[in-house]
């Protein structure tokens, strides 16, 4: 039998894992990426711990066909470059030849959102759908598009990045410079910073009682908040779901996607957010769309990210 590894690379952690065809993760280690040692230091990393796992699990390494990597920030994947990753400080970093002059191994590159949702697409909550629209609400708000089993890049690989379209009567300032994306509401960071503002605004909440600092709440906390009562946060992430269900009301005519797929630690929330999402979304769509789609919850967890890279990888190596 062939193995793939998949690798998910963050500005915090790095996740390594090798794979059967089937998508199965046989062994997986987690580790701090430490950007500050640079690139070439990280990515001699990452094949020290392949060697390992490889031991560990009894593959034999002429059995690992190829290795796949989920990068963020902006990726070409057909040259393998890593262009920009600004929490890694990469910049035109020729990652998939780095690697492969490392391990010997095919090396397929790609962005990290992007590997997240193909992994959800073909093995987790997406799997026997035709079109995926796949969105990860974490720090920030990125989604992906998968076509029968083809990602769609677009003009410079730069698709997916919806976190950056503005929102009606947005006021809070985005990482990206501007004021008022979507990211800033929908997003781990912006269910934080709502609740953060309407409390140093002076409104009462569960939330202030807890925490004496209001910068110290977390977007866990608002749910857990909104789950005992607290009026300020059900109204948070009802107001979440509302933008976000707006913002889909443009995707879902332009893409016609069967399946959208949510997940990333804000979506913990789960139907908190969902409801008001499905509410807004249903209400902004013809007829015609509202019941030929489905809303479902991301099923991999952390490992879509390595079970993406390693798969997609199996898929451009098969395809030559």
């Amino acid at each position: 039998m062939k193995y793939a590894v998949g690798v998910d690379v963050g500005g915090t952690n790095i996740e390594c894992g090798i794979l059967d065809e089937l998508g199965n993760v046989l062994i997986k280690r987690k580790y701090p990426t430490k950007p500050e040692r640079g690139v070439d230091a990280i990515l001699e990393s990452i094949a020290v711990t392949l060697e390992q796992l490889s031991e560990e699990a009894g593959i034999a390494a002429h059995d690992i066909e190829v290795i796949g990597l989920g990068i963020p920030g902006l990726v070409d994947p057909e040259a393998g470059i890593s262009l920009r990753a600004v929490n890694l400080n990469w910049n035109q970093v020729p990652v998939a030849a780095k690697l492969r002059a490392i391990t010997g191994k095919p090396v397929f590159i790609d962005n990290d959102v992007r590997m997240y949702v193909y992994g959800e697409a073909v093995a987790g909550a997406g799997r026997g759908h035709d079109y995926v629209y796949g969105i990860t609400i974490g720090t920030g708000l990125a989604a992906a598009f998968v076509q029968r089993g083809e990602i769609h890049r677009g003009h410079n690989f730069m698709a997916g990045e919806i976190g950056h379209v503005p929102v009606d009567h947005g006021t809070f300032a985005c990482g990206c410079g501007r004021i008022g994306c979507l990211e800033t509401i929908v997003s781990a960071t912006g269910i934080a910073k709502q609740a953060q503002t309407r409390i140093e605004l002076g409104e009462a909440s569960l939330l202030s009682e807890w925490f004496p600092d209001v910068k110290d709440i977390r977007s866990s906390d608002v749910s857990r908040a909104c789950l005992a009562g607290d009026d300020l946060s059900r109204d948070v992430l009802e107001q979440t779901g509302r933008v976000l269900g707006r913002a889909l009301a443009w995707v879902v005519p332009t893409l016609s996607p069967d399946v959208i797929v949510i997940g990333g630690g804000g979506a913990l929330a789960g139907e908190l957010i969902f409801a008001p999402m499905r509410e807004e979304l249903n209400h902004r769509l013809l007829q015609d769309y509202r019941n030929h789609f489905a809303i479902k919850s991301a099923e991999l967890s952390d490992d879509a990210g390595i079970i993406g890279s390693a798969l997609w990888a199996l898929h451009q190596h098969k395809q030559g």
